[in-house]
């Protein structure tokens, strides 16, 4: 069974940075597509950044310039980087995975797995 576990989640000041990991587990060939989706309490699971198997990359307006998703070589890992942090980007991040190669859309019912989210929290 593919498993998804996320980490790296935390809190931090405005301006500061984390990096999220997503490790996969269970899953047979290295065709994937994947993306990073994060949602608040009383809306809707909203995506973040998405990467296809050649790794053309796709993210949402409110990160371009301050978030980039990456894989390592192995892909048995998903990346994250967040720099410039701001309050609003506070909420849980999810990693989730599609089987094969796919456009990265960011959206919801592309994504076959998930993982159970790690809570990022920027404040002062």
């Amino acid at each position: 069974q593919v498993q998804l576990a996320e980490s790296g989640g935390g809190s931090v000041q405005p301006g500061g940075s984390l990096r999220l990991s997503c490790a996969v587990s269970g899953y047979t060939t290295s065709r994937m597509c994947m993306a990073w989706f994060r949602q608040t309490p009383g809306k809707e699971r909203q995506g973040v950044a998405a990467i296809a198997n050649d790794g053309f990359t796709n993210y949402a307006d409110s990160v371009k310039g301050r978030f980039t998703i990456s894989q390592d070589t192995s892909k048995e890992t998903l990346y994250l980087q967040m720099n410039s942090l701001r309050p609003e980007d506070t909420a849980m991040y999810y990693c989730g995975l599609k089987r094969g190669s796919c456009f990265p859309r960011l959206t919801l019912s592309q994504y076959n797995y998930w993982g159970q989210g790690t809570q990022v929290t920027v404040s002062s």
